[in-house]
């Protein structure tokens, strides 16, 4: 089976390194900081979409996005120390990546970034295929990156996992199968997301993907 991930809020919590982040960025603006909280809600859209989101609440002018976008950026490949995986999520994908499936990471992160925390982390190894925000031209829930993801990955059925009502929408938007961790960033209910499995736990994970391919294997 091809597997897609999202990373923030579904493999990693990176919030707290997204939340230093920003404050650094406004501190230099003179402003207060954003709490871990107000960090949260912003994830989800991209880098772009956090930046206006962070800028927006502190009361900084819409002209100043692209100066304060480059500036997040300019820090956010070295913003990793804070972030970590949930639990289980390692020896998830090591049990995936035995059992023969190829896994990749589709994420509205930007790529290097992306590329950056995974490395870090040790789990770069596991994964076949990283498209980020920046490496197409559209990200989701534009199913783009799925298609584009799942092509790299070769042949075979597909899953898509997630924790966010974006990720719900792009695998439906894209076909796929949607796994749903309960745990992460989402702000929707958990029936709006209409997932075909929820899991609370990335240890019961591959019993969850091998159940999900016998259904679709059919």
């Amino acid at each position: 089976m091809r597997i897609l991930f999202d990373l923030d809020g579904t493999l990693i919590d990176s919030v707290p390194d997204l939340r230093a982040l920003a404050n650094r960025v406004l501190a230099g603006e003179g402003c207060a900081p954003i709490t871990l909280e107000q960090a949260r809600d912003f994830v989800g859209s991209g880098a772009p979409v956090f930046v206006r989101r962070m800028r927006a609440a502190c009361g900084i002018p819409d002209s100043e996005q692209d100066r304060l976008y480059r500036a997040f950026l300019d820090g956010y490949e070295t913003a990793v120390d804070l972030t970590r995986p949930w639990p289980g999520v390692p020896e998830a994908l090591e049990a995936l990546k035995g059992a023969g499936h190829r896994l990749g990471v589709a994420t509205n992160k930007p790529w290097r970034p992306a590329c950056a925390v995974l490395d870090h982390l040790g789990l770069s190894h596991v994964f076949d295929t990283v498209l980020g925000g920046d490496s197409l031209a559209t990200r989701k829930p534009d199913p783009t990156m799925l298609h584009d993801g799942f092509a790299a990955l070769g042949g075979g059925l597909r899953l898509f996992v997630g924790d966010s009502e974006i990720d719900a929408e792009t695998a439906h938007a894209a076909g796929v199968p949607f796994l749903l961790y309960a745990h992460g960033y989402r702000k929707a209910e958990i029936p709006e997301l209409r997932a075909e499995a929820v899991f609370d736990h990335f240890a019961d994970l591959p019993e969850l993907v091998a159940a999900t391919a016998r259904a679709h294997a059919l």
